[in-house]
């Protein structure tokens, strides 16, 4: 996973919920591809069309907001959401997201700041947002060297696998 993360801004307002982000009618769908297709459809029906991979995500307050489904963020996953910024997120979305390899990204007054269509670039490392079409520069919250070993193992469990090993006689997995 790179740590500086270069991408068009998407911009969206506060109080996204997740059935904005993924609508609940779309819960039967379990292939990645098939949940992409209706990424953000709720805040935005063009979004999907409009979207080019590696583009960041950028919103205002309480970004996830509503249920504690993981399929929020598995379809930005999908559609190739790099990167999620944010003034703030509801809990369990941020953890949804880190544990499923999706990187976010705290920057109070950011929404502000940013127009749909500007160059981003984010250093996850040390939480830096610069606004490559304007110039300005703003400070995140930076990643906790756990949160980005999570997201560079693409998510909690390759990071498990990846820890345990794979098969009956790997290290780290006990025999019976």
């Amino acid at each position: 996973m790179e740590k500086i993360i270069r991408g068009q801004a998407y911009k969206f307002g506060s109080n996204i919920d997740t059935d904005q982000i993924y609508p609940g009618r779309y819960l039967e769908l379990t292939e990645p591809a098939d949940i992409a297709r209706h990424a953000l459809e709720g805040a935005d029906p063009s979004f999907r069309e409009r979207f080019q991979p590696g583009g960041i995500v950028v919103a205002g307050t309480n970004f996830g907001c509503g249920s504690s489904r993981e399929h929020a963020a598995i379809a930005l996953k999908s559609v190739g959401v790099s990167l999620v910024v944010a003034e703030s997120f509801a809990r369990i979305f941020f953890r949804n997201a880190i544990n499923l390899g999706l990187p976010l990204l705290v920057c109070p007054g950011i929404a502000a700041q940013v127009a749909e269509g500007d160059m981003l670039e984010v250093d996850l490392q040390t939480g830096q947002v610069t606004n490559l079409t304007s110039g300005r520069r703003f400070q995140g919250e930076k990643l906790s060297d756990y949160v980005l070993n999570l997201l560079a193992a693409g998510g909690v469990k390759p990071l498990m696998r990846k820890m345990l090993g794979t098969g009956k006689n790997s290290p780290g997995i006990p025999t019976l």
